[in-house]
C-alpha cells in the first residue's frame, strides 16, 4: 500500500451562516458546526484511505469564538496521522471579515475515522507522510493523543505509553 502525503488529504469547504443555522443569540449552532466539521473531515479521511469511512470519535472540539449570522465560514481538514485502520483528522475553522476578507481562526476539532470494508469491518489504511512543520507537529502529537485515549479507555497501561512518558521524563 503506497503511503500518501498529508497534503493529498486536504479538503476545503465554505459556508454562509443562514438564519436557520443560528441560535436565539444569532450565533451558529454548535451542532451545525459539528456536522459541517464531520462532513469535511470524512472527505479527508476518504481521500487518504480511498475507502468508506465512519466517524469513530470526536476527540476534541474548541469553540473559541462565536460565529455570527451571515458569516462566511471556511473549514479546512487534513489527515494528521494514519494508524492501522484509523485516521486522525484535524479541522480548522476560519471566519472571513466581510470588509477586508481577512480570515481569522475561530474553532478547531480533531476527529478519528476508521476505514471499513464492504462488511463494515475495519480495513488497513496507507501510511501518512507529513511534510510541513504544522503537519509534522500534528503527526507527532497524534500518537500521544491516541495513547492517552487508550489509557483513559483502560485499553493500554500507562507504563506502555512510550510517547506520553517522554513528555515527563525528558
Amino acid at each position: 500500500m503506497k503511503p500518501r502525503n498529508a497534503s493529498e488529504t486536504l479538503a476545503i469547504t465554505t459556508k454562509v451562516v443562514l438564519p436557520n443555522d443560528t441560535n436565539t443569540l444569532g450565533n451558529l449552532f454548535g451542532g451545525q458546526l459539528l456536522a459541517w466539521m464531520d462532513e469535511i473531515a470524512s472527505v479527508s479521511a476518504h481521500r487518504h484511505s480511498r475507502r468508506v469511512v465512519v466517524t469513530a470519535s470526536v476527540n476534541n472540539v474548541s469553540f473559541n469564538s462565536p460565529i455570527n449570522h451571515a458569516s462566511i465560514v471556511t473549514l479546512e481538514s487534513k489527515v494528521s496521522r494514519a494508524f492501522n485502520s484509523s485516521m486522525e483528522v484535524f479541522v480548522d475553522v476560519f471566519v472571513e471579515d466581510h470588509i477586508t476578507g481577512k480570515r481569522s481562526k475561530s474553532n478547531e476539532a480533531i476527529y478519528t475515522f476508521v476505514a471499513v470494508d464492504q462488511n463494515g469491518g475495519p480495513i488497513q489504511v496507507p501510511e501518512l507522510i507529513p511534510e510541513t512543520e504544522e503537519e509534522i507537529e500534528r503527526f507527532e502529537g497524534a500518537l500521544r493523543r491516541k495513547q492517552l485515549a487508550l489509557i483513559l479507555a483502560k485499553k493500554m497501561s500507562p507504563k506502555d505509553a512510550t510517547e506520553l512518558r517522554k513528555l515527563f521524563t525528558e
